[in-house]
């Protein structure tokens, strides 16, 4: 999960853990079953701490819920970020992080099923995959690579269809995820300007690993 700087004592590493328990709970009853009418007795009882300590990290359920979220989204955001480190080209980026998520299904089912659920709120938040994308988006258009006119815009259709294609994968585990993913990246290439061999090609390079 996404980290910050080190706790500097006890007492705040101890403080730490005890939030970043709860956050976990969260993260996995939203991925279990999206109910987040849990009482906080059976939050704290997940998560291991005492009823009293939810109290010292978050004013509600609905602002611990809303940090769960936000930490899942930047755990997708770092484990794509960690697999196509030093890849420049902004077509490859877009192309790669389509064909990543698509394999997340199976090695991130958890992370999936919460980015299915609650992503479609986030496609514009300054957390996780949304500022990667759009810093890709704008240095591909800076550069001719593509030519949509407005990034902001162009996010939106990327992020729409990468959710998409995270529902299918889910729901239909039979498919050829590899094969969905690279078809849908083809499509949103294409969309941003790229030639459709160009785009054809693009999608079919080697995909780094993801484990």
């Amino acid at each position: 999960m996404p980290t910050s700087a080190p706790p500097k004592n006890r007492f705040e590493r101890r403080r730490a853990e005890t939030r970043q328990a709860l956050v976990r709970a969260a993260r996995q009853i939203l991925a279990e079953t999206g109910d987040t009418s849990a009482s906080i007795q059976a939050i704290a009882e997940r998560a291991d701490v005492g009823f009293g300590s939810f109290y010292n990290h978050f004013a509600s359920k609905t602002e611990l819920f809303d940090a769960a979220v936000t930490d899942a989204l930047e755990e997708f955001g770092q484990v794509i970020d960690a697999r196509v480190e030093g890849i420049d080209d902004p077509a490859e980026l877009v192309s790669a992080g389509f064909r990543l998520t698509a394999r997340m299904a199976d090695s991130h089912p958890e992370l999936m099923r919460i980015l299915r659920d609650r992503g479609l709120a986030h496609i514009h938040s300054d957390s996780g995959l949304s500022p990667r994308a759009l810093r890709d988006l704008e240095i591909g258009i800076a550069s001719g690579r593509f030519t949509c006119g407005d990034a902001t815009t162009a996010l939106s259709a990327l992020g729409g269809t990468l959710l998409s294609l995270v529902a299918l994968r889910l729901g239909r585990p039979d498919l050829d995820g590899d094969e969905a993913a690279s078809d849908l990246a083809e499509m949103v290439l294409r969309m941003l300007g790229l030639a459709p061999d160009d785009a054809h090609e693009v999608t079919r390079r080697p995909l780094p690993g993801l484990a």
